[in-house]
């Protein structure tokens, strides 16, 4: 086909069909700011592969067209670039491996949780362990030792504190003497 001959058929054929074609892509495609865009993209394409051959429904080739612009369009969205994709394989590479001085590291710093927590007063450590080994709520913590969901708090901030002390190297493992809060009477259930 000429050029002349396939302006004319675009013209009489394709241009007429505008109407249709943003409908179509208004129904199927999110984004109404792109649709200009789009039809300008579907034009394009129809008439860069009507230049050899013209079809038998220009209908039916627009349509078909913008289905496949759309297609393409959520394809490429899904895809990870290439260079994001090395970028991410990079990152995996400098991941931290577990040395063996780590891996001592780590040993030596759990002995010294492990002796501070020990080291803190019975009601302190069971408070801390329910609360933050075994995962419970403040209030099942409370409800379970029969105590104030204030005191659980308190008390946690303190065996928080002491561990804390004990892993820094400013403690000796041992609870500091003031671990524990004093028991004040809350009301039913306070210790």
């Amino acid at each position: 086909m000429s050029d002349n001959e396939l302006s004319t058929w675009f013209v009489e054929e394709v241009l007429p069909l505008e109407g249709l074609l943003e409908r179509y892509l208004r129904r199927n495609w999110r984004d109404p700011d792109e649709i200009p865009d789009l039809r300008q993209e579907v034009y394009a394409r129809v008439y860069d592969s009507c230049a050899t051959v013209k079809p038998l429904s220009a209908r039916a080739f627009v349509l078909s067209t913008a289905r496949n612009l759309l297609i393409d369009r959520v394809r490429r969205a899904q895809v990870v670039s290439i260079e994001t994709y090395a970028d991410i394989e990079g990152m995996n590479t400098q991941q931290d491996e577990l040395s063996p001085e780590r891996h001592l590291s780590g040993r030596s710093e759990l002995r010294l949780l492990q002796a501070a927590l020990e080291g803190l007063p019975p009601r302190c450590r069971e408070v801390v362990e329910l609360r933050k080994i075994e995962g419970l709520s403040q209030r099942e913590v409370a409800a379970r030792m029969g105590i104030a969901e204030d005191t659980v708090e308190k008390q946690v901030a303190k065996g928080v504190r002491v561990l804390a002390q004990a892993l820094r190297g400013g403690g000796s493992g041992e609870a500091a003497p003031n671990a524990t809060v004093p028991a004040r009477r809350y009301g039913k259930g306070s210790a």
